[in-house]
């Protein structure tokens, strides 16, 4: 504090400082999950499509985010619906960060991870459910998609399930495009979605 009282602006953190506050953070995740305090454990990530946050729950993945949903935004939803119990707990996240590598370097086409839906619901879930079905290199249309599920005329809905799928990449909406052979719109962007469909038709 500055003798008018005003605060002062602190000074950067040095890499010996950053680097002791990871690991104080660290020491307290581990002690927030040994008491069984962690409710939504999450990691950050790198990929050839941005940062994803992954987040996992008891019961499984519970999200994986696009930089551009804007990650904090994402942690304050999960925190109201799911619990404010959010800890940065990157070894609970070990599995679904070593798949994803494994995908983005074209040596996996199915994912293996145990998923938590509580986040879609109702019709949502139901074309998610439909989703892992078109397999890795395919596409189908939004129309293919509804007529698939209990609303086959639903195709706008299947749009609206598509971008807000809580669980890209893996939960692949990337693979429903338009009946015209348009990629259509994507949550990470039509950039992602176009590097994602390539990577596929290369492998």
């Amino acid at each position: 504090m500055s003798e008018t009282g005003i605060p002062q602006i602190l000074a950067p953190l040095t890499g010996g400082e950053a680097a002791a506050l990871a690991a104080l953070a660290g020491h307290f995740s581990a002690a927030a999950a040994a008491e069984g305090l962690v409710d939504v454990a999450y990691r950050v990530v790198d990929s050839p499509v941005g940062s994803l946050l992954l987040a996992r729950t008891e019961a499984g993945l519970v999200r994986v985010a696009f930089a551009s949903e804007g990650h904090d935004s994402v942690l304050d939803s999960l925190a109201a619906n799911i619990s404010p119990r959010i800890f940065l707990a990157p070894a609970r996240l070990d599995e679904a960060a070593r798949e994803l590598d494994e995908y983005f370097a074209g040596h996996r086409r199915r994912f293996d991870l145990t998923l938590d839906f509580r986040l879609a619901q109702g019709f949502r879930r139901e074309v998610l459910d439909y989703l892992p079905q078109i397999t890795y290199g395919h596409t189908a249309s939004y129309a293919t998609v509804a007529a698939m599920t209990s609303s086959p005329r639903a195709v706008r809905a299947v749009g609206t399930a598509c971008a807000r799928n809580p669980l890209p990449l893996v939960v692949p909406c990337h693979r429903v495009v338009r009946s015209d052979g348009r990629s259509g719109a994507y949550l990470g962007g039509p950039e992602a979605k176009a590097l994602l469909l390539a990577l596929e038709a290369a492998s």
